[in-house]
């Protein structure tokens, strides 16, 4: 059995997540689907994470999820400091996030996932 090709880290209350998932399953691709909810990343995770996507950690940041407003909202945080605030709080990782080797697309809207899937 070969490996999932494309990985999505996924929340399933999220539409847009679910939406990811659905273009996925759609074209035939095996997904890995980790509820990052459930098996939240370690740091060094959201490190790649964070790489493959191009951005910094507190990009990845949903700000108005209210475990930000409550802890975050108003700092300025270090890229290490954010990376604790994602693995203490995974829900405010930006949902979905869909990686294929050494690139990642956040799915918002889900069509961004066609980047990816079209890509060789």
């Amino acid at each position: 059995m070969t490996e999932p090709s494309i990985v999505i880290y996924h929340n399933a209350r999220c539409s847009k997540s679910r939406s990811a998932c659905e273009l996925v399953a759609a074209r035939g691709i095996a997904a890995e689907i980790i509820d990052y909810l459930r098996t939240p990343p370690d740091r060094d995770e959201l490190r790649g994470l964070a790489h493959k996507l191009g951005m910094k950690p507190g990009e990845l940041v949903r700000l108005g999820e209210p475990a930000f407003k409550e802890n975050y909202a108003g700092k300025t945080l270090s890229d290490d400091q954010w990376l604790d605030a994602l693995v203490a709080h995974p829900i405010l990782i930006e949902r979905p996030i869909v990686v294929r080797g050494k690139r990642a697309v956040i799915g918002r809207p889900p069509e961004k996932v066609l980047e990816l899937l079209d890509a060789d």
